[in-house]
Parts: structure tokens; sequence; C-alpha cells
């Protein structure tokens, strides 16, 4: 493989090692950023394009795997290749879980870091999700994956968004990711060092979310023994991410249209308002707009928070971003359970393409977790509940298929719901096995 022109960021406290790598990659035509501390590779992370990341493991302060954690939370594009002086079982696995993706023992030879990096940086161009060869571009973006134009197109919006204070209302159906496209708004854009606070409105009672939002002063009411600030003060300068935005009671609309309005707030009680300055994301798995036309939301509140509107697309809707998901949380899952080399197998990964997901990524990854907990090598058709092997595809492609497909796909349904047994599937079919062996063929 010919090497190019890339990024790679080294990290070492050891400043002879960090000169032998550096004129190694420089020999091997890589263009090199150097670290001395943890502390200085994130900020070459944020700052700089990297396409490979190589670090000690055992530096002074905060060590290489808490370096190889941050990254992977961060910047998981980054493949990360682990070196050091100390080989060990448990490190090595502590490198692995944690996101590198191989472990290199000093000293070694440039014929060796030569190969290391090849690897890790093929496992970055391929994005070896796919067992059947069939190479799909994945992205990876602040935590979330997919490559459908529906996921493209949220990113999109999140690109031009991120870097400016505009009000932005994110719609989608339960379980679609709405906190995390506004974690990645945050983190990626030019307010990432200050505060994200996320409240959950439905899950603040009514009674107490106007005092948590904005604060009180002493004695404002019964219990109110000091003043204090709420979740709007607290992410002063940075975001607030305000969840199910719809159940918001009628007080605490008025107060947030208020803050929109005029850039302030006013605690319970005070008698004056505090000017503030900070970024405003709502999400709502309502139809807001319905909810405004029979009154149980403010108009003019509705209009302010739609300043810029992010659909978060189902997973019905993304049907290709199902396999490097599913890959993704067997390897989370893998690591947790203490299973890291488990795969899922052809007939259960058919299974978990075909269902609707009306849960949507997080029905997904429950799915996958109970997977993982229940198998031994492989996820297989026995791990996959009884619900999916039973349930019928979407219905959106089937009106155009012919007799014959849909025949072959409700006999597969059907042996994948008994496990592949030929006489049992038979029985349900109500034909004789020699018939079914005859349609299998």
């Amino acid at each position: 493989m010919a090497l190019h022109k890339e990024n790679v960021l080294i990290v070492d406290d050891d400043f002879d090692m960090l000169e032998l790598i550096h004129r190694n990659l420089s020999a091997l035509h890589f263009h090199t950023y150097r670290a001395i501390s943890v502390k200085e590779a994130i900020e070459i992370l944020k700052s700089s394009r990297i396409d490979l990341l190589i670090t000690d493991l055992q530096m002074p302060g905060v060590n290489g795997i808490e370096l190889i954690k941050y990254a992977d939370e961060h910047y998981p594009e980054i493949p990360k290749l682990v070196i050091t002086g100390f080989p060990s079982v448990d490190g090595a696995i502590s490198a692995i879980q944690s996101g590198a993706l191989d472990y290199l023992v000093k000293p070694f030879t440039q014929a060796e870091l030569k190969l290391a990096i090849e690897k890790s940086l093929q496992e970055k161009r391929s994005d070896t999700f796919d067992q059947k060869k069939e190479k799909p571009i994945t992205n990876a973006y602040a935590g979330m994956i997919g490559s459908s134009e529906s996921f493209e197109e949220m990113i999109d919006v999140v690109e031009r968004v991120k870097n400016n204070r505009a009000t932005i209302l994110i719609q989608g159906e339960s379980g679609t990711g709405k906190e995390l496209v506004a974690r990645a708004i945050h983190y990626k854009g030019a307010y990432a060092g200050n505060p994200f606070i996320a409240v959950n409105c439905g899950a603040i009672p009514e009674n107490l979310l106007e005092s948590e939002l904005f604060g009180y002063v002493k004695g404002a009411f019964t219990g109110a023994g000091d003043s204090r600030q709420g979740f709007f003060q607290a992410a002063a300068g940075g975001t607030i991410f305000l969840d199910e935005i719809g159940t918001a009671p009628a007080n605490v609309q008025t107060s947030l249209l208020r803050v929109l309005q005029e850039k302030e707030v006013r605690r319970i009680g005070a008698q004056k308002s505090e000017k503030i300055e900070l970024r405003i994301i709502a999400a709502t798995n309502s139809d807001l707009y319905q909810m405004v036309e029979k009154g149980t939301f403010r108009q003019d509140l509705y209009y302010r928070l739609n300043v810029v509107n992010i659909l978060t697309p189902p997973l019905r809707e993304r049907k290709e971003d199902i396999f490097p998901l599913v890959h993704n949380f067997i390897k989370k899952y893998g690591v947790e359970y203490k299973k890291p080399f488990v795969t899922i197998t052809d007939k259960a990964m058919e299974l978990l393409t075909r269902y609707s997901w009306p849960g949507n990524i997080r029905e997904l990854e429950n799915v996958v977790q109970r997977a993982i907990i229940l198998c031994d090598k492989n996820i297989d058709v026995q791990e996959i509940p009884k619900h999916i092997k039973l349930a019928e595809p979407s219905a959106e492609n089937d009106v155009h298929k012919s007799l014959r497909e849909v025949e072959r796909e409700h006999i597969q349904r059907v042996l994948a719901s008994v496990d592949n047994n030929k006489t049992r599937a038979a029985e349900i079919l109500q034909i004789d096995r020699k018939t079914l062996r005859q349609k299998l063929k």
C-alpha cells in the first residue's frame, strides 16, 4: 500500500522517542504533529485535521489510555495506535477497549512501525464493519454513525449552525438521538469550552420546572432559604438543551419567550432581570405545530424556537445505517461484557435490517446489548427477539414485489422464527418437508 501525505499526531513524554518516530514517519512521507503531554495533544486534536493518533501509554499525569478514551469519544473517525515500553496483557486489553486499533511494543523497527500504521489507516479507509466485503463509506460524527442521505443532510445542517448562537429546534421520534445532535452542535462548535446543560423538561414536576430553569431568590416561596441560580445561569456562555419542550407548562413558556426576546432571565422573586448570552436548543417528539393549533403551546414561542429546524430521521428511513450501528454496539457491549470477539451472522443481520424499529436507535442498541449478553461467540437468529423474527418487513416497497419474492421472504422469516427447524417451518407453512426443500432450492 502506498503511503500518502497524511497527518499523524505523535504523543510521548520521551523527547528522544518522539524525535525517532518523527524521523521514521517523515521518511515515509507523513506530516507529523508532536505533543509531550495529553493536554497538548488534545489542543492539537481540536485545532488540526489528524488522520492517525500514535500515543505512548505510560506518561506522567494523564496517561495514554485517557487520551485514547477522549479521542474515541470526540474523534471516533481517527484511528489510534498505542506504543509502550511496558508490555502487558492488561495494558493491551485496556488500550483496545478504550478505542485503539493496534498495540506496538518498544523497541520496534521502522518496518514494524510502517506495518502498524498501514493497518490502522486501512481500518479508517475501509471502515471495516462489513463482513461481506461490501465496504460502505461510513461517517462517524461526534458519536453519531451513518452514511445515509438523510444522516448526511442532518450533519450538514449541524456543521452550518455549530459556530453561531441561533436558536435551534430538533424534531424527531423518540430514540432518534436528538440529544446527541444537540451535543454535537455544542462540542463541535465555537463554544465547546463553555457549559452544556441538558434539561429534560418532561422529567421535572411542573411546579418545580420554572425555579429549576430560572433560579430563585431567598424567600421567594416557602422553602427558599437561600438564593439559587437556575439552569439558564449555569449555561451562560454555552448551550442549554431543553428536551421534551412540548411538556413545558404555560408559565414556563412565558418565561422562555422573555429569554428569547430580551436575552435576559429573571429569577423567581427577583425585582430585576439578568442579561444572559447563550444558545438555546430545544427538542421534541411532539408535533408542536399541532399543539399550537390546539392552543396548548404558544404560537409566538414556537416561531421563536423554530429559527433553525433539524429533523432526526427515524431508523426505518436510514436502513443502510443499521449495519454500522449494529457493529458499533457490538464493539461497545463486547467490551463491557468481556466478549470482545463476538460477531453477528448474516441471518441475524438480515432480521435486524428488515425490522422497522419503532423505537429507533435506542431500541436497536437494547436488542444488540441483549444479544451480546445471551450469545457465546456469535449473535445468531436465536439471540434475536421473537417479535423481530416474526415482524413483517416494511411495506413501502412490497407493492412492487413479485409473488415469488414475497413467498421467498415469508419462508425465510418463518425459518428464522423457528431457528431453521425445517419440520416446524413446514408445519407453520402448511406444506410438507419435500415441498419446502424444493422451494428452498
